[in-house]
């Protein structure tokens, strides 16, 4: 009887282990081979439904409807992600972003402030466009140069950058990680958007104020903004027209002048979310705005906002985001089905005395997905699911406790992808940031390690939020607590 439980207790650990292959598939295709998610995602997925119709000894079409049961469930996300995505291409284009950046930049820059200036306008950027990657390419040239002309650390400077570019990612609302972390979650992206608030903010103020220690014993002589784009060499210039055109159209904006009043449109995004109409609504708006101003300003006509910015817009979304979220989670809700990461979710719950700590550790479980499958999105669609079973499975709680335990998981998935990624060196957040800047300053390469070390905005993002979590002193920053343990407790399971 004892060799019968044991047999039966190997071949059980034996199939839990090959439920993990898909995944380690994955993993493999993109930090080993870097491999696209447009092509790793269906792999990894088709992997996945192989070894579904081995386990559960099934069909392909019965395994196959378990990928289209996760996908029916995030179709709204493809909608709002056209229009953010539209946005964004709005605000690069029509001065919303370049307003914000010359409005910034005149507050004045010194060797001790390029950096701490540099955070600050990404941040504002960042947000303004939901383009991590487009804020990063537009401003780094400025700011390296202008690092440059005044004798300022060029490495905190361009940490700075990095930081701040992701910062819309964190708190924006035209992100397409944060859309998508509130869609599988089931939350409203301006509820998230109250919940962390405070503590976002408060992260930036904690950031800014290191990096400003930081520069403290660099020399105080001011800079001049138009002489550092002016420095920018050709062929900077043709690398960043390669890489991203949209950056350089702002980076030309930034040196003509744009009009301030351009900033109006994203103030009426903001604006009209707190009054809590539909994300698309809102975004709406914004797109609407941008092409009225940007017409009295001259930056577009309704034409170029129809025929080339709009177009462009649904057609970046729906040609590469759109496509890789449809298979990654497709994949993520086939290994859900088939309870692959049941073995994390016991050991999540088994480290777990109370909802913080469970709340934690699902915390640290976004980043470990997030290192192993070296990508933000496909992060947040394949864990998404795991931390909420989890949660759902083992916390008693009223409607309103839940909300806001998703309202968490939310937060979580997008800042650990996003600020998490900029601590994994394999990454490919910090790989992107070196191979732009090594581009645009090519006095010198850099490396993902190099900026990962001065990069102290992520690291205050990450951690901060898993040690206010861990000990419950979230409470103490306003709308970020999590519920009481009379509201929120663990389920004791035999």
């Amino acid at each position: 009887m004892k060799v019968k439980k044991q047999s039966t207790e190997s071949i059980s650990a034996w199939i839990a282990a090959f439920k993990f292959v898909p995944l380690i598939i994955f993993a493999c295709m993109v930090i080993v081979f870097h491999m696209d998610l447009l092509l790793a995602a269906p792999i990894a997925t088709f992997s996945a439904v192989i070894v579904y119709m081995i386990v559960k000894r099934t069909n392909f079409e019965t395994s196959f409807e378990k990928c289209l049961d996760s996908v029916r469930h995030i179709v709204l996300i493809f909608f709002i992600l056209m229009f953010a995505y539209a946005v964004a291409e709005c605000f690069m284009a029509t001065g919303v972003g370049a307003a914000l950046i010359n409005l910034a930049l005149e507050l004045g820059v010194t060797a001790r402030t390029v950096a701490l200036v540099a955070m600050l306008v990404t941040c504002l950027l960042s947000i303004a466009t939901g383009s991590s990657w487009g804020t990063f390419a537009a401003c780094a040239p400025i700011f390296l140069w202008l690092n440059h002309l005044v004798g300022g650390n060029i490495l905190l400077t361009l940490a700075s950058v990095a930081g701040g570019s992701c910062y819309g990612d964190n708190i924006g609302m035209i992100s397409d990680v944060t859309v998508l972390s509130c869609g599988m979650q089931d939350v409203k992206i301006i509820d998230r958007l109250k919940h962390q608030l405070f503590w976002a903010f408060g992260c930036l103020a904690l950031g800014m104020l290191v990096v400003f220690f930081a520069g403290m014993s660099l020399p105080n002589a001011q800079g001049d903004v138009a002489a550092a784009i002016a420095q920018i060499p050709g062929e900077a210039r043709l690398a960043l027209a390669e890489e991203r055109p949209s950056a350089l159209a702002l980076l030309e904006q930034v040196e003509a002048g744009v009009p301030y009043y351009m900033i109006i449109p994203l103030i009426v995004v903001i604006a009209l979310s707190f009054m809590k109409l539909h994300t698309m609504l809102c975004l709406a708006a914004g797109m609407i705005s941008s092409l009225i101003l940007g017409c009295f300003a001259g930056t577009t006509t309704f034409s170029v906002w129809l025929n080339d910015l709009l177009y462009t817009g649904f057609s970046d979304a729906g040609s590469w985001v759109i496509v890789m979220m449809i298979w990654v989670s497709a994949f993520g809700g086939i290994m859900n089905s088939m309870n692959a990461f049941e073995p994390l979710s016991r050991l999540v719950v088994k480290l777990s005395r109370n909802v913080q700590q469970l709340m934690g550790w699902c915390g640290i479980l976004c980043l470990a997905g997030n290192a192993a499958l070296a990508d933000e999105a496909a992060q947040v669609a394949t864990i998404s699911p795991i931390v909420r079973d989890i949660v759902e499975r083992n916390v008693d709680c009223d409607e309103e406790a839940a909300y806001t335990l998703r309202l968490r998981l939310a937060t979580f998935t997008s800042a650990m992808g996003i600020y998490g990624s900029e601590m994994i060196p394999w990454h490919c957040f910090p790989v992107y940031f070196a191979g732009i800047a090594s581009a645009v300053y090519p006095l010198r390469e850099f490396s993902p390690v190099e900026i990962i070390g001065h990069n102290y905005l992520s690291f205050i993002i990450v951690g901060s939020i898993l040690l206010l979590t861990f000990t419950g002193l979230d409470r103490f920053v306003p709308m970020f607590g999590l519920p009481n343990k009379n509201r929120a407790r663990l389920i004791k399971h035999k």
